[in-house]
């Protein structure tokens, strides 16, 4: 965040209190698209309805066999690897901002899912992983007597 924000002056009569603003923002954790060392971070998308969890990514460029999901010990992790494409020789490039490089994201996983029959579909540049609640985890309604 504070990347961005550098691109409005820090010491102009127009934004006197930009250093405060700044400062407000350091402490926020905000996840970026680029993480420290320089690699990807994609955003996932975690949804539920009655029977399933579902965990989603647009991860355009990515090959499947460059993607890598596992679930151990309560953790789903992902891992994949965009790769830069080759550049063609002579080729003057004037600006590159698409993302490149590799990616890891982890999500611990309620513990009433049934392991054994997560799946996983990838279709399109879209990561869907379904992982299934086990039996008796249905909300029910719960009566309130009034006293």
């Amino acid at each position: 965040m504070t990347r961005m924000l550098q691109l409005i002056p820090r010491r102009s009569s127009m934004f006197p209190t930009r250093d405060l603003f700044d400062r407000f923002f350091d402490d926020i954790e905000v996840p970026n698209i680029l993480s420290n060392g320089g690699n990807w971070v994609p955003a996932f998308d975690i949804s539920e309805n009655d029977k399933e969890y579902v965990v989603s990514a647009e991860l355009p460029g990515i090959e499947s066999k460059d993607l890598e999901v596992t679930l151990s010990d309560g953790v789903l992790e992902i891992k994949g690897e965009k790769k830069r494409e080759k550049e063609a020789n002579g080729d003057n490039i004037h600006r590159v901002e698409r993302y490149y490089g590799s990616f890891h994201r982890s999500f611990v996983v309620p513990e009433k899912v049934e392991e054994d029959k997560v799946g996983a579909s990838y279709k399109d540049g879209v990561l869907t992983l379904t992982l299934p609640k086990a039996e008796g985890t249905e909300a029910r309604k719960i009566e309130i007597s009034a006293n």
